[in-house]
């Protein structure tokens, strides 16, 4: 990979990483209401469940995923129900004593696995492949191996540091947000940027 594509790789990764979005959303809730140690698990599933993601669409699911409406529709409203869930979860939480496993938890495999319910995801990847993974013509780079691992690497790193940066805001915020009615309120907002984000999904 020459330096010019490489460059473009990492501003291209640094721009979609860093931007709020469901993940961000929740390593921010997370660590505000369960602390950062408890949010780190997250943090670590979502470059995880990426790396799997863009594998699987380098061997061609994204293409089949986003090319057929019916599988398309199928992530997309799965994606989205699984958010108005976690919104809705996220959105009853008022104080740090109320914040437990039955309230607001989610697992390592449960962050693997929201990468596969996000359409934005799938289009992500297949951006990637299509534009490092192949060449101008739509064929396949004479290093495709290679390419597809520094693409994930880079993803991994990037997926990682954003949203260990987003945590480590919510847990700085942790005791201002004990506060009163500061916690319900800061999880209502969250919970709304994660109703936004689904129905923005849907338009995709």
């Amino acid at each position: 990979m020459s330096a010019p594509e490489l460059t473009a790789l990492l501003l291209f990764c640094t721009a979609m990483s860093f931007s709020p979005g469901p993940n961000t959303t929740l390593s921010t809730a997370l660590a505000a209401n369960l602390g950062l140690k408890r949010a780190l698990k997250f943090c670590l599933a979502v470059p995880a469940g990426w790396t799997l993601l863009m594998l699987a669409s380098g061997l061609g699911m994204g293409a089949l995923i986003t090319g057929v409406p019916a599988l398309r529709w199928a992530v997309t409203l799965l994606g989205v129900a699984y958010m108005f869930w976690l919104a809705f979860k996220l959105s009853r939480a008022g104080q740090l004593t109320e914040v437990n496993s039955d309230r607001l938890n989610v697992t390592f495999w449960q962050g693997v696995g929201l990468q596969f319910l996000n359409i934005k995801a799938w289009m992500l990847a297949l951006t990637l492949s299509a534009g490092w993974v192949v060449n101008a013509a739509g064929q396949p780079s004479t290093n495709p191996g290679e390419r597809l691992a520094i693409i994930c690497l880079v993803m991994m790193v990037f997926a990682f540091t954003s949203n260990f940066a987003y945590a480590l805001v919510g847990s700085l915020l942790r005791q201002w947000l004990a506060q009163g009615s500061r916690l319900l309120w800061f999880n209502r907002l969250l919970a709304l940027v994660l109703v936004v984000t689904a129905l923005w999904m849907l338009t995709l």
